[in-house]
């Protein structure tokens, strides 16, 4: 059995955050479909340009509530939220290339309405996968690394029994439990911290699933965590 559970270690620092998570299982990663996907993506940085319209570019609200957000726990300078720097490079004019169906579909969904989204494959969890702070000795090894990077004490991290999955909250991803083309089994997580946007947070919830379930199928199913309700079943 594994779960997800967001410790009150995050809940004393973001009280009101939101995490929507989906589950899908049993479904087919590989590369069917490249044009398709491209063509996803595309539309998706086309409808992510309503969100950064602000003269400056860090004064875009969906950008700067996370970076906000960012100053209330220790982090690694020049770290940024993944929503930040997907926007960044929609703004810049550099495309958001292709690189397996279950990472388009979500960066397509987080460009599209403005929200950190990220993903990791659960077979490769060691015990239940946690939203916690760090004790400061996890280890870490980031996509595109070998070397160990762990993160700072008191940083806000996802992590299971072996070491920290993701670094600054939404920043960077590890290379042990990414999503491959193998993955059979994805945890898939959005993430709010500005409640005034928590229709869209549904909105992008239920579309995520929806369009996991239509282009790779399996089985899928959403849960929201908050304060109130801080764990969900992954997996039997």
């Amino acid at each position: 059995m594994k779960k997800f559970v967001v410790e009150n270690e995050f809940w004393d620092v973001f009280p009101k955050a939101k995490i929507g998570v989906v589950i899908s299982l049993g479904i087919d990663n590989h590369k069917k479909e490249i044009e398709k996907y491209e063509e996803m993506i595309m539309a998706a940085e086309k409808e992510a340009m309503e969100h950064i319209q602000g003269s400056e570019f860090s004064d875009n609200k969906v950008i700067k509530v996370w970076r906000e957000a960012f100053q209330k726990f220790k982090t690694k300078k020049g770290a940024r939220s993944s929503i930040e720097a997907l926007l960044k490079r929609v703004h810049n004019g550099n495309h958001i290339g292709s690189i397996n169906p279950l990472v388009d579909i979500y960066n397509a969904i987080s460009l599209k309405y403005a929200f950190p989204c990220g993903g990791e494959d659960i077979d490769t969890f060691v015990g239940d996968i946690r939203l916690t702070r760090a004790v400061g000795d996890e280890e870490f090894i980031p996509l595109g690394s070998d070397e160990n990077a762990p993160p700072y004490e008191g940083e806000v991290i996802y992590r299971d029994d072996a070491g920290a999955i993701c670094r600054c909250w939404n920043w960077r991803e590890a290379v042990r439990t990414a999503l491959t083309e193998n993955t059979k089994n994805a945890f898939l997580c959005l993430e709010l911290v500005d409640e005034n946007r928590y229709e869209d947070f549904e909105n992008a919830l239920k579309k995520l699933e929806e369009m996991v379930s239509a282009n790779i199928g399996g089985t899928s199913r959403t849960a929201v965590l908050d304060v109130d309700h801080r764990e969900v079943l992954i997996k039997e």
